[in-house]
């Protein structure tokens, strides 16, 4: 145990984040650098090694979290590196962005804040790089087998690096013009910078991965050739279909899905562009959605100088509290949650549906109608009287995902079972109806989080590694009788 007296004698205390008006003027990470080494060490110490350590249960990695909140606390940065990346391929992504479902499982947590546990993890993985502990782990034999990885999301890297540590070759494939996935060009950079991706894939370079950008599994390559090419496939392909809003108005200028207008934005900072070709400056910005991708675009509308932001959402607003009787501990509450984007500015309107857009004589939208609702009988309906417009001169639809795209051919080349989601069926190990092809993350779960994702391209890459060999010896953090994994 780290501290026995350190949850009495420490309070909850997070990441420091740098001044708003400061970081609206650049694109850099909002924490204060450097500003969580001095206190994790006594933030680690609030661990209280519980006899039944509910935030493994919480963390779907099963991350050892006592064991190196104790290393931490104790400044034993190696071994806490060693059992962090145990569990964990990427912890600087997860320690970055993920919500911190373990946190809410702390044990902790029912009585006081709970332990800073992402904060803590991501010090650890900052700390490992900076000394150089972090290095290539490259198999010491080859199997002889090839596996055609496709998708370079958190999924299809945590599937990937896996296989190729167990000794089979192993190539990923990108439709982008660069590697990640949507941590490349859906994460804002503010939220992660991309030289964590970076010197990800050059330790996965040195290791023996392959990758091949620029590649269309379905358009440019036929999906059934490449599955004889190889001796196992891999769809890390996300759940990349979204959903959309069809209101009258919709087709008007100005209207674009979130995943339309965060790319480029991302774009610039790579230096494919010296302005946004879809840019929120000097405009009344409307973000329909009230999630994590509605945030992003929150954020970066208010970097791009934006008029105004607000941001609707057709739930009520969440409480702040956990409500003991429908989300009880260690269940992850739907709390009100307020990102770095809005302590940066803006507005948030909740219990709102948009029921049309108006536009100017040039087609551009310029006016965003919308009435209140609330739940009658289990039904939103709208509240008469209500409705309204709101100024709209670019408006992002944040609204998720309804699936796996069916339009590159991809599904239909394999001949792919979906379940009743429209996502891609698969059986407790991981693998389609078709033999030898393996699916993972969001593409076979549905949309969700970035933890989930890397513990199904862990989990995916076990049942791939036994189809191959017979047998594995790569750790799979979701047991096969996973009740999500039935198709």
């Amino acid at each position: 145990m780290a501290d026995p007296k350190g949850f009495l004698n420490h309070g909850r205390e997070v990441a420091r984040t740098r001044p708003v008006e400061e970081r609206l003027k650049d694109w850099n990470e909002v924490y204060v650098p450097g500003s969580l080494l001095p206190i994790v060490s006594k933030q680690a110490s609030r661990c209280m090694d519980c006899g039944i350590p509910f935030c493994h249960n919480g963390c779907p990695l099963g991350n050892l979290i006592p064991e190196w909140n104790d290393y931490a606390y104790r400044e034993d940065w190696q071994n806490a590196s060693e059992r962090l990346h145990a569990t964990n391929n990427f912890p600087e992504f997860t320690g970055r962005l993920c919500p911190a479902p373990c946190e809410s499982a702390c044990v902790l947590g029912i009585s006081q804040p709970p332990v800073t546990i992402k904060n803590v993890e991501v010090s650890i993985i900052d700390k490992a790089w900076d000394s150089g502990d972090v290095r290539p782990q490259a198999p010491e034999r080859l199997s002889g087998k090839t596996v055609a990885v496709i998708g370079s999301g958190p999924a299809g890297l945590a599937a990937a690096q896996q296989l190729t540590r167990a000794g089979h070759t192993v190539a990923v494939y990108e439709r982008a013009d660069r590697i990640g996935g949507l941590l490349r060009y859906g994460i804002p950079e503010f939220k992660m910078e991309k030289r964590h991706i970076n010197r990800r894939i050059e330790q996965m370079r040195a290791e023996g991965t392959k990758f091949r950008t620029g590649v269309e599994i379905g358009r440019d390559v036929d999906a059934d050739s490449l599955r004889k090419r190889y001796d196992a496939v891999v769809l890390a392909v996300g759940a990349t279909t979204p959903r959309d809003l069809p209101v009258p108005g919709r087709e008007l200028k100005g209207i674009h899905q979130a995943m339309e207008y965060l790319p480029l934005a991302n774009k610039v900072q790579e230096g494919d562009y010296v302005t946004a070709p879809i840019t929120a400056e000097g405009k009344h910005v409307v973000v329909i959605g009230g999630g994590d991708t509605g945030a992003d675009c929150v954020g970066t509308a208010h970097r791009q100088g934006a008029a105004s932001v607000t941001q609707l959402e057709i739930m009520p607003r969440p409480g702040d509290d956990r409500d003991p009787v429908s989300q009880p501990w260690p269940t992850f509450p739907m709390l009100y949650k307020v990102t770095s984007a809005h302590e940066e500015g803006g507005e948030r309107v909740y219990s709102v549906s948009t029921t049309h857009f108006e536009g100017d004589e040039d087609g551009n939208v310029q006016w965003l109608h919308l009435t209140e609702v609330s739940f009658v009988d289990g039904k939103l309906t709208p509240k008469p009287g209500t409705e309204r417009r709101i100024p709209a001169q670019l408006v992002t639809l944040a609204m998720g995902f309804t699936g796996t795209d069916r339009e590159n051919g991809l599904v239909d080349q394999l001949g792919l079972e979906l379940d009743a989601r429209g996502n891609i069926a698969r059986d407790k190990n991981f693998q389609t109806n078709v033999p030898g092809v393996f699916v993972a993350g969001d593409a076979g779960r549905g949309q969700s989080l970035i933890v989930w994702a890397i513990a199904e391209g862990r989990s995916a890459a076990r049942g791939v590694d036994r189809h191959l060999t017979g047998t594995s010896a790569l750790p799979a953090p979701i047991l096969p009788d996973d009740r999500a994994l039935v198709a």
